[in-house]
């Protein structure tokens, strides 16, 4: 019988300097390690930058690789850091008209409060936006970003190219709740709520540990 290999999620933050190849040196030392890299970001401040890496290893010390980090030409200094799954946690994203948006995103922290307190990490992100156009680019975009499990449509009027959107963004595995709106949005969606605030709650609810609410239970329902 074969033991699994202990396989650990590390988060490390590298400052060093801002020039072409640094990230190259970098990730060579990762790659160097077994170390199978999940997530970059990259700050730039000159003359240094602050490379962020989350990352797994199986069984190698992080010691040793924070290690040979630091003998990267150009570093400065590369230490553990808290990840920021561990910092901001789950992320909802709310977007739409301002008004809807900022109604929303009180019911949701409201809501995220509650459950904060008890040990879960749930950040909520408001982007108030007007137009298809532009609206239809944000929410196409938002599968792009790290830890988001949900986004909330809040407007008085959303359709067209934006429910498109929704759907393309469905198909890869992100739950969407509108409003209660007019449009073609709300067909598209997950879940139809009315009330602006009440959906920022269901949204916090859907994806806290803490709570009991199974949005799957609830999939093309209006409220």
């Amino acid at each position: 019988m074969t033991d699994e290999p202990d396989t650990r999620i590390y988060a490390i933050l590298v400052t060093a300097s801002d020039r072409p190849g640094m990230l190259h040196g970098l990730t060579k030392v990762l790659a160097d390690h077994g170390a199978n890299i999940t997530y970059v970001d990259i700050h730039v401040r000159d003359p240094h930058s602050k490379i962020y890496f989350e990352l797994t290893l199986d069984a190698m010390p992080v010691a040793q690789v924070l290690s040979d980090l630091r003998r990267v030409s150009g570093v400065t200094d590369a230490a553990e850091t808290p990840s920021f799954a561990k910092i901001y946690g789950k992320r909802i994203i709310v977007m739409g008209g301002g008004a809807q948006v900022g109604l929303v995103a009180m019911g949701a922290i409201s809501e995220a409060d509650r459950h904060n307190i008890r040990g879960e990490r749930i950040s909520v992100d408001t982007i108030p936006l007007v137009g298809e156009a532009a609206l239809a680019a944000a929410v196409r975009s938002v599968v792009r970003l790290p830890r988001v499990r949900i986004l909330v449509l809040a407007g008085a009027i959303m359709g067209g190219e934006i429910a498109d959107a929704v759907t393309e963004v469905r198909a890869h595995g992100l739950f969407v709740i509108s409003l209660n709106m007019v449009g073609s949005v709300p067909d598209a969606a997950n879940l139809v709520v009315t009330d602006p605030v009440q959906a920022g709650v269901m949204a916090v609810m859907a994806v806290a540990d803490t709570a009991t609410f199974d949005l799957m239970r609830k999939l093309k329902k209006r409220y």
